[in-house]
Protein backbone atom coordinates (compact mmCIF):
# COMPACT_ATOMS: atom_id res chain seq x y z
CA UNK A 1 0.00 0.00 0.00
CA UNK A 2 1.35 3.81 -1.01
CA UNK A 3 2.29 5.20 1.70
CA UNK A 4 0.51 8.62 0.29
CA UNK A 5 -2.46 6.85 0.41
CA UNK A 6 -2.80 5.97 3.89
CA UNK A 7 -2.94 9.57 4.77
CA UNK A 8 -5.44 10.69 1.96
CA UNK A 9 -7.62 8.18 3.01
CA UNK A 10 -7.72 9.64 6.47
CA UNK A 11 -8.62 13.18 5.12
CA UNK A 12 -11.31 11.12 2.73
CA UNK A 13 -9.84 11.86 -0.72
CA UNK A 14 -10.33 8.49 -1.43
CA UNK A 15 -14.21 6.59 -1.89
CA UNK A 16 -13.28 3.23 -3.00
CA UNK A 17 -16.68 2.02 -3.74
CA UNK A 18 -17.81 4.82 -6.03
CA UNK A 19 -14.18 6.74 -7.65
CA UNK A 20 -13.21 4.92 -10.76
CA UNK A 21 -10.06 2.72 -9.34
CA UNK A 22 -7.82 1.51 -11.84
CA UNK A 23 -4.78 -0.92 -12.34
CA UNK A 24 -1.86 0.11 -14.66
CA UNK A 25 1.05 -2.54 -15.63
CA UNK A 26 4.48 -1.90 -15.75
CA UNK A 27 7.52 -3.67 -16.59
CA UNK A 28 10.60 -4.42 -14.90
CA UNK A 29 12.28 -0.57 -15.30
CA UNK A 30 9.27 0.86 -13.65
CA UNK A 31 10.40 2.36 -10.16
CA UNK A 32 7.26 1.77 -8.35
CA UNK A 33 7.29 1.43 -4.34
CA UNK A 34 5.62 2.40 -0.96
CA UNK A 35 6.82 5.94 -2.31
CA UNK A 36 4.72 6.31 -5.23
CA UNK A 37 2.15 9.04 -5.31
CA UNK A 38 0.50 8.84 -8.19
CA UNK A 39 0.00 7.19 -11.89
CA UNK A 40 2.21 8.02 -14.18
CA UNK A 41 3.27 6.20 -17.94
CA UNK A 42 6.69 5.87 -17.31
CA UNK A 43 7.56 2.64 -17.73
CA UNK A 44 3.84 1.72 -18.67
CA UNK A 45 3.52 -1.73 -20.99
CA UNK A 46 2.73 -1.41 -24.52
CA UNK A 47 1.12 -4.22 -26.56
CA UNK A 48 -1.68 -5.27 -28.01
CA UNK A 49 -4.79 -5.91 -25.69
CA UNK A 50 -3.33 -2.90 -23.46
CA UNK A 51 -4.75 0.31 -23.55
CA UNK A 52 -2.55 3.20 -21.62
CA UNK A 53 -3.86 3.48 -17.99
CA UNK A 54 -4.90 0.11 -17.70
CA UNK A 55 -8.69 -1.07 -16.79
CA UNK A 56 -11.09 -0.06 -14.21
CA UNK A 57 -11.33 -2.30 -11.19
CA UNK A 58 -15.35 -3.67 -11.25
CA UNK A 59 -17.09 -5.23 -8.37
CA UNK A 60 -16.20 -3.06 -5.45
CA UNK A 61 -16.59 -4.68 -2.17
CA UNK A 62 -15.80 -2.61 1.10
CA UNK A 63 -16.41 -4.44 4.09
CA UNK A 64 -14.76 -5.92 7.38
CA UNK A 65 -12.99 -9.71 8.02
CA UNK A 66 -12.72 -9.86 12.17
CA UNK A 67 -10.93 -6.44 12.80
CA UNK A 68 -9.64 -5.96 9.07
CA UNK A 69 -11.25 -3.37 6.75
CA UNK A 70 -11.33 -4.14 3.19
CA UNK A 71 -11.44 -2.98 -0.16
CA UNK A 72 -11.78 -5.93 -2.80
CA UNK A 73 -13.00 -5.93 -6.75
CA UNK A 74 -12.87 -8.46 -9.44
CA UNK A 75 -10.31 -9.72 -11.02
CA UNK A 76 -8.67 -7.45 -13.91
CA UNK A 77 -8.04 -9.24 -17.32
CA UNK A 78 -6.68 -8.24 -20.85
CA UNK A 79 -7.91 -10.03 -23.41
CA UNK A 80 -6.56 -10.98 -26.95
CA UNK A 81 -3.29 -9.52 -25.39
CA UNK A 82 0.48 -9.96 -26.13
CA UNK A 83 2.59 -8.21 -23.95
CA UNK A 84 5.00 -8.35 -21.14
CA UNK A 85 4.37 -7.19 -17.31
CA UNK A 86 6.53 -7.34 -13.91
CA UNK A 87 4.02 -5.27 -11.54
CA UNK A 88 0.81 -3.55 -11.33
CA UNK A 89 -0.20 0.15 -9.76
CA UNK A 90 -3.41 0.32 -8.23
CA UNK A 91 -4.81 3.99 -8.30
CA UNK A 92 -7.77 6.35 -8.22
CA UNK A 93 -8.53 8.03 -11.76
CA UNK A 94 -11.22 10.15 -9.78
CA UNK A 95 -8.75 11.56 -7.38
CA UNK A 96 -6.23 12.92 -9.63
CA UNK A 97 -4.64 9.31 -10.19
CA UNK A 98 -3.68 9.17 -6.64
CA UNK A 99 -1.50 6.29 -5.71
CA UNK A 100 -3.37 3.18 -3.41
CA UNK A 101 -1.28 -0.01 -4.23
CA UNK A 102 1.92 -1.38 -6.04
CA UNK A 103 1.88 -4.91 -6.95
CA UNK A 104 5.51 -6.70 -7.51
CA UNK A 105 4.35 -9.81 -10.04
CA UNK A 106 8.17 -11.19 -8.66
CA UNK A 107 9.48 -11.42 -12.20
CA UNK A 108 8.17 -10.71 -16.08
CA UNK A 109 4.72 -12.43 -17.04
CA UNK A 110 4.49 -12.82 -20.95
CA UNK A 111 1.21 -13.36 -22.79
CA UNK A 112 1.19 -14.07 -26.66
CA UNK A 113 -2.61 -13.36 -28.08
CA UNK A 114 -4.29 -14.70 -24.97
CA UNK A 115 -5.67 -13.21 -21.84
CA UNK A 116 -3.40 -12.04 -19.09
CA UNK A 117 -5.43 -11.54 -15.87
CA UNK A 118 -4.54 -11.04 -12.64
CA UNK A 119 -6.12 -13.07 -9.63
CA UNK A 120 -6.46 -11.01 -6.31
CA UNK A 121 -6.67 -12.94 -3.10
CA UNK A 122 -9.72 -13.41 -1.39
CA UNK A 123 -11.88 -10.77 -0.18
CA UNK A 124 -11.58 -10.77 3.45
CA UNK A 125 -8.29 -10.22 5.81
CA UNK A 126 -6.28 -11.11 3.14
CA UNK A 127 -7.75 -8.70 0.07
CA UNK A 128 -5.69 -7.05 -2.04
CA UNK A 129 -6.27 -3.17 0.02
CA UNK A 130 -6.48 -3.45 3.61
CA UNK A 131 -6.40 -2.00 7.02
CA UNK A 132 -5.50 -4.67 9.83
Amino acid sequence: MCTSFKQQLLNKEHDLDTDTIKIALYTSSASLGAGTTAYATTNEITGTGYTAGGVTLGSATIATAGTTAYADYADPSWTSATFTANGALIYNDSASDKAIAVLAFGGDFTVTGGTFKIVFPAAGANAIIRID
